[in-house]
């Protein structure tokens, strides 16, 4: 496999946005120059089932078209699904989990099956409820995953969201600076 080329598997739950969040990881991804693939992986989901979804994120023309085995990231929206899921499978020891949640990466280690790499944690939850006035954890794990596996460069990938949520938001336009706010301290927060 490529050198050039960063994989991340993303944990949720269905409703909480790791779709979208991939979606937009992409979007960004390749606003930036960079060949990309988004997509989930679905069985009979239903809102609040466990859902994967995945980033291929190349320098070069990616050919690959199989689910990700072996992440350079994992990103775990719920952290409930610690406990249900073994969101650590195949991730690389020089790579990095990115879990949401209040606790601490100390904290949250034994929970990681033996996991000996980087863990990155982040409360998007009060990120989210303080620019966006509700849950909506996938904006603050998308930046978080950006700060942490440098994927995208952040400057640019702030760039791009902002033209991104000025046209999906051009009828609530209330909503672009509190997404943007959610990103930035997202960014600053995510802690190792």
């Amino acid at each position: 496999m490529s050198k050039t080329m960063t994989e991340i598997r993303w944990h949720g739950r269905g409703g909480q946005g790791a779709k979208t969040a991939s979606l937009l990881l992409a979007d960004a991804a390749f606003m930036s120059g960079k060949f990309v693939q988004s997509f989930p992986e679905y069985g009979p989901e239903r809102s609040g089932a466990p859902i994967t979804a995945y980033n291929r994120i190349s320098e070069e023309r990616c050919s690959i078209h199989s689910n990700i085995y072996e992440p350079d990231y994992v990103v775990v929206v719920d952290e409930t699904l610690l406990e249900s899921v073994d969101v650590t499978a195949g991730l690389k020891a020089d790579g990095a989990i990115i879990i949401n949640s209040a606790r601490s990466a100390s904290e949250l280690r034994p929970l990681l099956r033996g996991y000996a790499g980087r863990v990155c944690t982040i409360d998007a939850g009060t990120i989210s409820r303080k620019h966006l006035g509700a849950y909506f954890p996938n904006t603050p794990m998308l930046a978080a995953v950006v700060a942490v596996s440098r994927c995208v460069e952040p400057e640019a990938f702030l760039k791009d969201m902002e033209s991104s949520y000025r046209h999906k938001f051009a009828a609530k336009p209330q909503m672009v600076q509190g997404n943007l706010d959610c990103l930035v301290e997202a960014m600053k927060e995510v802690k190792e």
